[in-house]
């Protein structure tokens, strides 16, 4: 049977109505398997942050350093971070989108398949404690203040769990004096295994020198493996330094940390007064690492009124290609190349640029 033409009229707007209300439905109610990427919050590490428990609330120093006389600082020294929103429809996430202030990215890449969210944010926090524990000992081998390397962890299976105790302090393996993890990883792996290692260890305040017979490393057995993780920590009794960032994860904010310790404990300010931000990883000899969502923390950075950005070398020329309109970003690689930036932007001299 033939519809009649106002028949087919009403025909049409009933279907067009059901697939835009079924679109509709689809666009507001079903979740994509895609997070949004954006700017995130920035902290001044050289200022205060408010914390929430239950239903009070404290103000702390994001770097609180007691027991030892500090320098007064002004200006900035803002970490900077990533937002990322999670769960939306179709609809909010072409909208993220759209702004161009967001980019999309799958799911999987932020919240692997095989962990939970709360993994993923536990990992996120241990990832940050060993950021500030970086921070704390590459300022203080900076500054050259008292540090030692010292055993966190010593693995129940491995060839020094019975020779070796957490908190025992490494000075020398193998003969070869050592200060950082690096250090001690090298003269580790310089011997093959099987050999009888000498190491020589405070415990307890008494120095002493205990041998430990290497095995072969699971990944590599050629290579010696002693089975222990060291950490370079504060030697200074009198010296307390806690780090209060909030609900923020990851490793990327060691650098600005660093920089706030140091500008706290020495004479003169690092930022000359000017509001500086930046990013970047940092281990216990002082080297810079790159990071992700750069182009996010710029902006971050920009919108909170940064006019100087440390970026780390590698992240270079992401950052270049979308900076900010105000914005200098200033190129790092080292904890030293960055103080001396710092110093050449506070005397108007050309700092190494992305």
């Amino acid at each position: 049977m033939r519809l009649q033409p106002g028949h087919r009229r009403i025909a049409t707007v009933a279907v067009t109505v059901l697939v835009f209300l079924a679109l509709l439905f689809v666009g507001t109610t079903v979740q994509v398997p895609y997070v949004a990427l954006g700017p995130g919050p920035t902290v001044n590490t050289l200022g205060t942050i408010d914390l929430q428990d239950g239903k009070d609330t404290t103000t702390k120093p994001v770097v609180d350093i007691t027991g030892v006389p500090t320098d007064p600082t002004t200006g900035n020294l803002n970490l900077t971070t990533v937002s990322v929103t999670d769960g939306m429809s179709l609809f909010q996430a072409l909208g993220m989108w759209a702004s161009g202030r967001y980019t999309l990215e799958p799911r999987d890449r932020v919240f692997p398949p095989d962990q939970t969210p709360d993994q993923v944010r536990e990992q996120n926090q241990q990832d940050m404690s060993g950021s500030e524990n970086n921070a704390t000992a590459a300022a203080l081998r900076y500054l050259n203040r008292p540090t030692a390397l010292e055993v966190v962890v010593v693995a129940p299976d491995g060839p020094a769990a019975k020779v070796l105790q957490k908190g025992d302090r490494v000075i020398s393996v193998a003969g070869k004096p050592v200060a950082t993890t690096e250090e001690m990883q090298a003269a580790v792996k310089s011997n093959a295994p099987g050999t009888a290692v000498p190491i020589e260890i405070e415990r307890n305040g008494v120095r002493q020198t205990v041998t430990v017979t290497l095995a072969a490393r699971p990944d590599d057995p050629k290579v010696g493996y002693l089975g222990v993780t060291p950490d370079v920590v504060n030697a200074d009794p009198a010296l307390k330094i806690d780090y209060n960032v909030g609900d923020i994860g990851g490793p990327s904010a060691g650098m600005m940390l660093t920089l706030a310790v140091i500008d706290r404990l020495s004479p003169g300010e690092l930022t000359h007064g000017k509001f500086i931000a930046g990013t970047g990883t940092i281990d216990d000899e002082g080297d810079v690492g790159p990071i992700g969502g750069i182009t996010h923390k710029t902006r971050a950075a920009r919108d909170a009124g940064a006019t100087v950005f440390l970026v780390p070398d590698k992240n270079c020329a992401e950052a270049a290609s979308d900076a900010p309109d105000g914005l200098e970003l200033v190129k790092v690689t080292t904890l030293q190349s960055a103080v001396d930036a710092l110093g050449d932007v506070g005397a108007g001299r050309a700092a190494p640029h992305c």
